[in-house]
């Protein structure tokens, strides 16, 4: 009876923030109001629900994640000083007169603002206004120009410091320390979101080369579809313009993730460092007064404070599912699933590829993690490997018809002339290289383990 209210639990949750309600009050209130109906069945232990205070002030002194509001700010910053504008006017230009180099100047700004904002949304919608009306005029196929867009803009999913390598790596301590305690080990180690972020760092870059040798395919192959600029169309290469656009952003990629790399600063201070850093670029540009920090300042809370309230729903609701016995329900499942490590990693993977559809990755990372991750580590795969493979189809998710959120992003910005349709088969080549990746990375886990081994020595 108690595993059935456990399920009816997990399914009614998914069942109502389909029906559009608020994340964190639906966490929150049907949580509590299975816990209710538990005690008075008896199929609940209301004796759960006392390490709740403990839960939320642990979450409250947590200093891995103070990092999120500081790169949220950080990412916020970047946008409003027109940062994403400036590099793509000079990329266009270094790289416009190839067939294809419009679409190739936007997967690496795509790149360079994934690593330097880590914010989805904003990066997509950016890219749209700002390169799909020149790619367009230019005489660009919409599919191809559409899926490229849309897909750059996702690199913020994977490529550090993103958003989700910092929740997913707190999750995965967690995890990983009571898969450790289950397996009997009094001295658990721990995996850090700089294990994370270092980890995330070669696939992204693959993949970003991935998209690169596709879209100069296409360029060989139809070229048609991805024309080359004329000189003349361009204008010629400022070349103190083009260094003035790309060198900032670039100094404070590597002050971010040279700090974290190097050792000398945890994910939180490289954080504060990429704040400070994006304060003096948009100071540079003359983009930063009183009126434009306080608009920032009001993004940052209304994002961050999205975000703890969501992770304290989530607390509520694993507290409940534990006490349902949802735990030892999920080990049972996957000891019976045929292909022993290999068939519970698929099922994971594909039920977090599902729910990408509906829910948006901070309630993935916050609600299913949690509950399959220590039965995944358990079964003995690398928290750091798990951790970015969660990453990358999570971006999948977000890439994939009729319901990626990237999508809706793209939708929003794109001339009503272009159908949806056109865009649907535009991203369909993205995420069989999506795919492809995840298939490498499994086949190859060292692509994700190797950098960590060698910066931290594990």
């Amino acid at each position: 009876m108690a595993e059935m209210m456990a399920i009816l639990l997990f399914i009614s949750i998914c069942v109502v923030l389909m029906a559009g309600y608020p994340v964190a009050f639906t966490l929150g209130g049907v949580s509590l109001l299975f816990a209710g109906i538990g005690m008075l069945t008896g199929t609940f232990d209301g004796g759960y629900l006392h390490a709740l205070p403990n839960r939320l002030f642990g979450i409250m002194n947590n200093q891995t994640m103070l990092a999120v509001p500081l790169f949220v700010f950080m990412g916020v910053m970047l946008e409003k000083s027109r940062v994403a504008e400036d590099l793509l006017e000079s990329m266009s230009r270094l790289f416009g007169t190839l067939r294809g180099g419009l679409a190739i100047s936007v997967c690496v700004v795509g790149a360079l603002l994934a690593a330097s904002t880590g914010i989805v949304g904003a990066t997509v919608v950016t890219m749209g206004l700002l390169a799909l009306p020149t790619m367009l005029r230019r005489g660009y196929d919409p599919a191809v120009a559409t899926g490229t867009l849309a897909a750059t803009g996702t690199l913020g999913q994977i490529i550090p410091p993103s958003i989700i390598l910092v929740l997913l790596g707190d999750v995965m301590s967690s995890a990983y320390q009571q898969a450790q305690l289950k397996m009997g080990v009094f001295s658990p180690k721990t995996v850090s979101v700089g294990d994370l972020f270092v980890g995330a760092l070669i696939p992204g870059l693959v993949l970003v080369g991935l998209y690169i040798l596709y879209l100069i395919g296409v360029a060989i192959l139809q070229p048609k579809k991805l024309p080359a600029l004329s000189k003349e169309e361009l204008g010629p290469i400022e070349w103190g313009k083009l260094f003035g656009a790309l060198i900032p952003p670039l100094v404070l990629i590597a002050a971010v993730l040279g700090s974290i790399l190097a050792g000398y600063a945890t994910p939180t201070e490289a954080a504060a460092l990429g704040a400070v850093g994006a304060m003096l670029l948009a100071l540079g540009k003359r983009k930063l007064n009183f009126t434009q920090l306080k608009e920032v300042a009001f993004g940052t809370a209304e994002i961050s404070a999205m975000v703890f309230l969501i992770l304290i729903g989530a607390s509520l609701f694993s507290l409940v599912f534990r006490g349902f016995g949802g735990e030892v329900l999920i080990e049972d499942m996957f000891a019976q699933l045929p292909g022993g490590v290999l068939g519970a990693f698929c099922v994971v993977m594909l039920v977090i590829f599902l729910l990408g559809f509906i829910l948006d990755f901070i309630e993935i990372t916050f609600v299913v993690v949690p509950i399959v991750g220590p039965v995944l580590l358990a079964m003995g795969l690398d928290p750091v490997w798990l951790g970015v493979m969660i990453a990358l189809n999570l971006q999948t998710s977000f890439l994939t018809p009729p319901f990626g959120f990237s999508l809706f992003y793209l939708r929003g910005v794109t001339p009503r002339s272009i159908p949806t349709s056109v865009m649907y088969k535009g991203i369909v080549p993205f995420i069989i290289i999506q795919i492809l990746m995840l298939v490498i990375a499994y086949v190859w886990p060292g692509l994700i383990t190797w950098l960590p081994g060698v910066v931290y020595g594990n």
